[in-house]
């Protein structure tokens, strides 16, 4: 999809469908009984131009300004498009750039149906230019993405090819081609990145095993001038990884450690602060010998989501701030039961010495991550984040609206919690008091893996912070925010890439 920048007014412009955001605040209401009318210049302006189309579009209440609704005029007088769409843009005061990315997302994905392949999108005067420009980038490139990568037939409507950025209004006059070019580069970093993560998310897992997403790792580090490396078993297994080995013993793929670096945390920067990114990497997730019931369980493909939201960051943020110091890592492996694999019951020495009772091998993520936090810790990180699809518990407290965050870094927590607006990523944070600890003790080893039912989300934070111990660190818990299952008016369904925006929103910044 390209991208480019067009001084002109939006009547002039030639494409398949023109996108016009309509506020709230737009249209008037004297009264139920009355018909709405526009009320602002700029909608009177484009009520003129269309021989009064829009406002006998608000009389019959066909259109109405709420967020996501839209409504097309095809052949618009004195119109060069084919087509005018009208988006709802909801409340002017709560118009966020979260918003301002999915409205351009709901125009490509009308684009799409109608097969239009040239489309224009007005950006109002919400926002300056150059992050106008990043929002509806990445909110198109997300439209424009499918998830039938194996369908043969009846697969969606057309990619849209092009799309021009219009402003109007005081963005109008402070756009320039330079500040808008530069919004569009960050924007097809992040949007590029994103929609790789949702790739690897909706792989089947006969393809995506952990030999492949290390594969394309490496074939997409390489473009994005990252420095990455795999450690093979036989490598973990002379650290002690052994909790990370615990869980691939039930498959026949071996596991991978996937360790990412920026050119900025590469050589002597001894004393610099050193930012890692740890994701959870299950390509699939039978439960192991502790098996999962059946209904549902190809959505266990999905259990590599966390991974897959640190490498997309990683590119990114290779592209866009490279001499930031920053370090990714990404242990892989499947779980599943076979003669070889961990049992209920069994010890093992993590990489820390740390020795911990497998109560459940369900429980697995964070076996994994034990080793790959202590891991970070031992490559000089100053700060830790992870993000993994973690507990069913946090799904059951938060459903799929908000992901779950707990932590040692506050300062760190606040920061996310205030971006949401920017990613359009929610979070929640949970309490991680020292009381919950006792839910993880063992009577045989130093922890077990699993507590009792009760705050599951929070025991299996706090046995991750064993490993992290004094380095500032923050846990995302992003189950059930992986894969949605009804799709949006923005985007289809399938992986979400849920993560990927945080952390650039996060580190860049």
């Amino acid at each position: 999809m390209q991208f480019a920048y067009s001084p002109e007014s939006h009547p002039s412009i030639a494409c398949d469908l023109l996108a016009y955001p309509v506020f709230d605040d737009d249209v008037s209401k004297p009264s139920p009984a009355d018909p709405a009318t526009p009320s602002s210049a700029p909608l009177k302006a484009l009520d003129a131009a269309t021989g009064h189309a829009v406002s006998a579009l608000l009389a019959s209440t066909e259109f109405k300004p709420e967020l996501h609704r839209c409504c097309k005029l095809h052949r618009p007088a004195q119109l060069q498009a084919e087509r005018l769409l009208l988006v709802g843009a909801g409340k002017r005061s709560e118009f966020t750039p979260a918003r301002l990315r999915e409205v351009a997302g709901v125009a490509v994905r009308a684009a799409r149906a109608s097969h239009c392949k040239k489309i224009a999108l007005v950006c109002r005067d919400a926002f300056p230019a150059r992050l106008a420009a990043q929002m509806a980038v990445e909110g198109s490139l997300y439209a424009n993405y499918d998830a039938d990568l194996y369908k043969t037939k009846d697969r969606e409507g057309g990619d849209v090819t092009d799309c021009q950025l219009l402003f109007e209004g005081e963005a109008s006059g402070k756009a320039d081609g330079g500040e808008v070019a530069e919004g569009v580069r960050r924007g097809v970093a992040v949007g590029e990145a994103t929609n790789f993560a949702r790739t690897l998310v909706n792989e089947p897992a006969n393809v995506l095993t952990p030999a492949q997403f290390v594969q394309r790792a490496l074939d997409e580090c390489a473009k994005a001038g990252l420095e990455a490396q795999v450690m093979e078993r036989e490598g973990m297994e002379a650290l002690g990884m052994n909790a990370l080995l615990a869980v691939s013993r039930g498959s026949d793929q071996p596991p991978k450690l996937l360790l990412l670096r920026t050119p900025g945390a590469v050589g002597e920067n001894a004393g610099v602060p050193l930012t890692a990114l740890v994701g959870k990497g299950v390509t699939f997730d039978s439960g192991g010998i502790s098996l999962k019931p059946s209904d549902k369980m190809e959505e266990m493909k999905g259990d590599m989501a966390g991974g897959a939201a640190v490498l997309g960051a990683m590119l990114a943020l290779g592209r866009l701030c490279p001499q930031k110091p920053l370090l990714g890592l990404v242990p892989l492996t499947e779980n599943l039961p076979g003669g070889k694999a961990t049992k209920p019951g069994d010890v093992v020495k993590s990489l820390s010495g740390k020795t911990i009772e497998i109560i459940n091998t369900d429980a697995e993520g964070r076996l994994i991550l034990a080793d790959a936090l202590a891991y970070a810790r031992t490559l000089g990180a100053t700060r830790i984040l992870d993000a993994a699809t973690l507990t069913g518990a946090c799904v059951v407290a938060l459903g799929t609206v908000n992901a779950g965050m707990l932590g040692t870094d506050q300062a760190t927590i606040d920061r996310l919690r205030a971006n949401c607006a920017a990613t359009g990523e929610k979070f929640w944070q949970l309490p991680i008091d020292d009381e919950y600890k006792k839910a993880i003790r063992s009577e045989i080893a130093d922890m077990k893996n699993v507590g009792g039912r009760a705050g599951g989300t929070i025991t299996a934070a706090k046995f991750l912070q064993e490993f992290v111990e004094d380095t500032p660190w923050v846990h995302l818990d992003i189950a059930g925010m992986d894969i949605d299952t009804e799709g949006r008016p923005f985007a289809c369904k399938g992986a979400t890439g849920f993560g990927v925006r945080t952390f650039v929103q996060l580190l860049e910044g």
